[in-house]
């Protein structure tokens, strides 16, 4: 094998795998390249119906023609034939004869053609409904595809980070040493302020304020004419209202 064939075969080699590569990550680019394809061949298949169509036309036009001068001829025959025009009406039979075979052989072709133009249509309009349906189906494989390719790019990126509780152990430690300090410095804050009250001297001063609560509240009661008997919170009180009055005799 000379050098420049393998050199050829090397380098269309090479088109083909950037081509192949091309085509994978491009999967799109493929669908439109199919539908632009099968629209070209889609314009050529309908010109070759409107051929077709043409021809079953130009039949039915010939038919129709050919069955006027059917008529007319018989109608020339019968009135020559009346006349005494054997001659002429002889020659009339003969055209009339070749005629119909003509008009047999027209009617025949045009049967043909009709049922032709027909099937084709047919496998026209079943090769577009299997071609949109194929497309769909591939349109909706591809989204399938996109979003599993998602899913496993999302994955990826989460393995890649490779995250782990302990990753965040420093800074952890350092807001428990943080609140620690806090809780330390709070409850000392605490003690000291407990240690310079005095207590005792806080319960007195409250016995002392009910006291002097309790002597008002007699004072007020003595003023009103009523005599507090008991503990203050438990007192019965009895109001004197001017002198006992006696019973009439």
């Amino acid at each position: 094998m000379s050098l420049f064939a393998r050199v050829g075969r090397l380098f269309r080699g090479f088109l083909s795998l950037f081509v192949s590569g091309l085509e994978e990550s491009n999967p799109e680019a493929l669908l439109e390249a199919a539908r632009q394809d099968f629209r070209e061949k889609m314009i050529r298949y309908n010109q070759a119906l409107a051929q077709l169509a043409g021809i079953a036309e130009r039949l039915k036009i010939q038919v129709k023609t050919k069955s006027q001068r059917l008529k007319d001829l018989e109608t020339r025959i019968i009135a020559n034939h009346k006349a005494g025009n054997l001659e002429l009406a002889g020659t009339l039979a003969r055209e009339l004869a070749d005629l119909k075979l003509d008009l047999t052989h027209d009617a025949e072709e045009l049967k043909d053609t009709e049922e032709a133009y027909q099937v084709q249509v047919k496998n026209a309009k079943l090769a577009q409904k299997e071609f949109e349906e194929k497309i769909r189906k591939l349109e909706r494989q591809l989204s399938q595809v996109k979003m599993k390719e998602a899913q496993a790019e999302a994955t990826s990126a989460l393995q890649g980070v490779a995250f782990k509780v302990g990753d965040a152990g420093d800074t952890l430690k350092g807001v428990d040493e943080i609140l620690a300090k806090r809780y330390e410095k709070a409850s000392g804050k605490v003690r000291v302020a407990n240690d310079m009250t005095d207590v005792a001297r806080i319960q007195e001063k409250e016995k002392e304020t009910k006291a002097l609560e309790q002597a008002a509240l007699a004072d007020f009661l003595a003023s009103q004419g009523i005599q507090m008997e008991g503990p203050a919170g438990e007192a019965q009180v009895q109001r004197q209202i001017g002198p006992t009055e006696t019973q009439a005799g």
